[in-house]
């Protein structure tokens, strides 16, 4: 599926060109053009959910359950996939009918253009967080099969993902697709063999009430799913990786019409359902291992043990030692290489647009491999819950600000642009409606889960994060009358931005800086006409590494964005 594309003017120098060179590999800054985008939506959908096989929902559902009790796990994971059910589905939608990832959508929901550098730092922390979490059950996995030491395999499981990375979207649909159905048969086959064999774990499940032996000790409490809630939310930021992915998406049409929303829905916020399955399975076998065999109640909460005690089940020890060693590698590349190719986007596009300078992607991924590894020499895995409660209020402020900006703000009140806006010139630098939303929402949520305001209302940040998101992007949006959206309704060129079905479209324009063409929805005027005064044009991303500022177009005085 690799696509040929035109090399920049060999003449031309400086970060313009050399962001270009790299990104016409994958649009790693900007827009996906209709002439990239020739997979079908299945392929796209498979390349998604085929990020979705960590097994971090095993350990995650395997702590929310010994810490708090099956029932409260239950209720908590519910809540959880409600709450990124109703807050991912708008995301998705507009990644796949627009073909922008979550920063261009970010900065016309609410934030600006440099508004949204926040929210980034918040996803690349997302996704060194994960990257951590993943690489640390593969060393645990490689120390159980192979002997090698947690260092050493936390080094081995961050580096060997490096490689994958460097070619982008092509390689990675490539490694999901075809390694998607052996990790299937390898992880629910196992599983369905335990349950037949041994019927009576589900009641002892149910059952459970918590603690590393088989009393336990609490019931179900709303504090309690909460606190179970809370980790599990620590996810909500996975949006952004599946749009990475959707944002591929071919064009809508009357023909692809239901295969296009299928797609959409299973590989945007349809990614819950597997996270939800796959936490309550983790915690299934957490209790199987701790009420079984109590020797290993101290590593029920580490997938590849739990693996193992299935597959020894009805095979020899080597044989399966092997196959969780094998089930733990390969679930934890396929998500690995989201995670580091997520991460690397993140953090090029905040440098690049806070720089005007663009280092390469390669930098980057570097970077956030190398914040990932420092995490696992630090043991994270001994503190996970408490990270990832911490983290969850910072991912939903961001996510569900968003969201309701999409929501309530563009379709309901009519008070934001309906059309993303992402192009420079045309937002804002910062816009207050998204911006303080997250500030205020995140920093009470976070204030809350350190006990600012009392011990009772701890268990609920998540709560406070997510009803204060939903709540001020329309406060602030009305109270401004929705100004600080566009700088500019106006972008100089007289052609329309949608084809006759809606979708972006794909009339090319030549670029005055790289002398290459881009589709309508990447272009903008210039303000720099050219040597006869003629009008020029230019890529988003060219304009983004302009230092000088002489493309940008000045403001337009407009009264307000509601007419948008």
């Amino acid at each position: 599926m690799t696509q040929e594309v035109a090399e920049p003017n060999p003449a031309l120098t400086g970060p313009q060109a050399a962001a270009t060179r790299e990104t016409l590999e994958d649009y790693t800054l900007r827009f996906a053009p209709r002439s990239y985008r020739k997979w079908g939506p299945g392929v796209v959908s498979i390349s998604a959910l085929g990020g979705i096989a960590y097994l971090a929902d095993f350990a995650i559902g395997a702590n929310i359950g010994i810490a708090n009790g099956t029932g409260n796990a239950l209720w908590g994971i519910l809540f959880f996939a409600v709450v990124i059910v109703l807050t991912g589905y708008p995301l998705a939608y507009y990644a796949a009918r627009y073909n922008i990832d979550l920063d261009l959508i970010t900065r016309g929901s609410g934030f600006g253009y440099y508004g949204s550098v926040l929210t980034n730092v918040i996803f690349a922390s997302f996704t060194f967080i994960f990257f951590a979490l993943e690489g640390s059950i593969m060393a645990q996995g490689l120390k159980l099969g192979l002997n090698i030491p947690l260092w050493l395999g936390y080094l081995v499981s961050s580096v060997l993902v490096i490689p994958l990375v460097i070619y982008g979207m092509n390689t990675l649909a490539k490694l999901q697709v075809w390694t998607t159905p052996l990790w299937l048969v390898m992880m629910v086959l196992p599983f369905l063999y335990l349950l037949i064999t041994h019927p009576d774990a589900v009641g002892d499940f149910l059952s459970y009430s918590g603690g590393l032996d088989a009393q336990g000790g609490q019931g179900v409490s709303f504090a309690g799913t909460m606190l179970a809630a809370g980790v599990c939310l620590s996810l909500i930021a996975q949006i952004a990786e599946q749009i990475d992915y959707l944002r591929f998406m071919p064009p809508k049409t009357a023909e692809n019409s239901r295969r296009w929303w299928t797609a959409v829905i299973a590989a945007g916020p349809g990614w819950v359902f597997f996270g939800a399955i796959k936490q309550v399975v983790g915690l299934f076998l957490a209790v199987y291992l701790i009420l079984n065999f109590a020797d290993q109640a101290g590593v029920a909460n580490q997938p590849v043990e739990q693996f193992l005690a299935i597959y020894e089940d009805f095979m020899p020890h080597w044989l399966a030692l092997t196959l969780a060693v094998i089930l733990v590698v390969i679930s934890q590349i396929k998500i690995n290489v989201t995670n580091a190719y997520s991460g690397s986007l993140a953090w090029t596009n905040s440098f690049t647009r806070v720089t005007k300078t663009y280092p390469g992607r390669l930098v980057f991924l570097v970077f956030n491999v190398a914040i990932a590894i420092v995490l696992m020499e630090a043991n994270m895995f001994s503190f996970l819950n408490n990270l990832l409660n911490f983290y969850a209020n910072c991912g939903i402020a961001w996510i569900a600000t968003v969201a309701s900006d999409i929501a309530i703000n563009k379709f309901l009140l009519k008070l934001s642009p309906k059309q993303p806006e992402f192009r420079r010139g045309m937002l804002y630098s910062v816009n207050p409606v998204g911006f303080g939303s997250v500030i205020i929402a995140g920093g009470l949520s976070i204030m809350t889960y350190f006990h600012v305001f009392g011990d009772a209302i701890q268990p609920y940040s998540p709560i406070v994060a997510l009803v204060l998101a939903v709540v001020l992007p329309p406060i602030f949006a009305y109270s401004t009358k929705g100004k600080y959206y566009l700088r500019r309704t106006d972008d100089g060129i007289d052609l329309p931005m949608l084809d006759d079905d809606g979708n972006p479209s794909d009339v090319k324009l030549m670029c005055c800086v790289t002398g290459i063409e881009f589709e309508r929805p990447d272009m903008i005027a210039s303000a720099k006409p050219g040597p006869n005064g003629e009008k020029q044009y230019i890529s988003s991303l060219a304009l983004s590494c302009d230092k000088t500022g002489e493309h940008v177009l000045p403001e337009q005085k407009t009264e307000t964005a509601l007419t948008q």
